[in-house]
């Protein structure tokens, strides 16, 4: 059987992989240089009182840190109207449990917020058998006011503003593109509802009891936090992509037992 990619000897194979371990080392000192940039950004004060329900009852921004002085937030899609949560924010947050702990231990915080009602999100985290602390901001602004969550107005009049600029994204588009319409779906909302709220991470600090908004990021910015994607860039075949591929990973098993239309 012959296959379709390029194959070599051992010793071809090591002189290109020479090649590549110096490109790889490049991008890692770039990636080195990126996240010093990321952290010398200027902390901007947070005055505003925004509240949240956890499972250990009504917290503040503040009461979120956990007695720690940074807190990192994966702004998870999960609407209010949503009956489940984001497919892509599900796969994200399969991490999480394993690597909390450890930040935990080095005064990080890392919890989900979104803006479901606290009752539906500890129900689909009991489901997604996770352990990892999750906050909603039901009735806040909280999701607004750090650009992952947009009203209906916004919508009509298309001044939704994600990842730092207006309109653009695969979200915004009319018709909705497929894979919206089939993550909405999945969510058991419409297009327009499931797309009010968008994926990203949010940064704070808390020096002297003063909350500073460090770093967010959207879109694309996720993919480094999620480690699905970053064991996929080093298989054979890489992503492989040709359309949305993956679920929850509780419903793997229904989806290969369904009939092939």
């Amino acid at each position: 059987m012959t296959t379709t990619h390029p194959s070599g000897t051992r010793e071809e194979w090591l002189a290109a992989r020479l090649d590549l371990l110096k490109a790889e080392k490049e991008l890692t000192r770039r990636s080195d240089q990126v996240a010093r940039q990321r952290q010398a950004l200027p902390w901007v004060r947070i005055d505003k009182t925004y509240r949240f329900e956890t499972e250990r009852g009504p917290a503040t921004l503040a009461d979120l840190f956990a007695g720690r002085s940074q807190l990192l937030v994966y702004h998870f899609m999960f609407g209010p109207d949503y009956k489940a949560g984001c497919p892509s924010c599900s796969s994200i947050a399969d991490g999480f449990d394993g690597i909390a702990v450890h930040l935990a231990h080095h005064d990080v915080t890392l919890l989900a917020v979104s803006r479901a009602p606290l009752a539906k999100l500890l129900e689909y985290r009991q489901r997604m058998a996770w352990t990892f602390p999750w906050a909603s901001s039901h009735g806040g602004d909280f999701n607004f006011d750090f650009n992952i969550a947009f009203t209906a107005e916004q919508q009509r009049r298309g001044s939704v503003d994600y990842n730092y600029q207006r309109g653009g994204h695969a979200m915004d588009a009319t018709p909705s593109p497929e894979p919206v319409a089939q993550f909405a779906a999945t969510c058991g909302t419409d297009p327009l509802t499931y797309a009010r709220d968008r994926p990203g991470m949010s940064a704070f600090v808390l020096e002297d009891g003063v909350i500073y908004h460090t770093y967010s990021t959207y879109g694309r910015g996720v993919d480094g936090i999620w480690s699905m994607y970053q064991w996929l860039d080093r298989a054979p075949k890489g992503r492989n992509e040709t359309g949305v591929w993956w679920c929850r990973h509780d419903e793997y098993e229904r989806r290969q037992a369904e009939p092939s239309v």
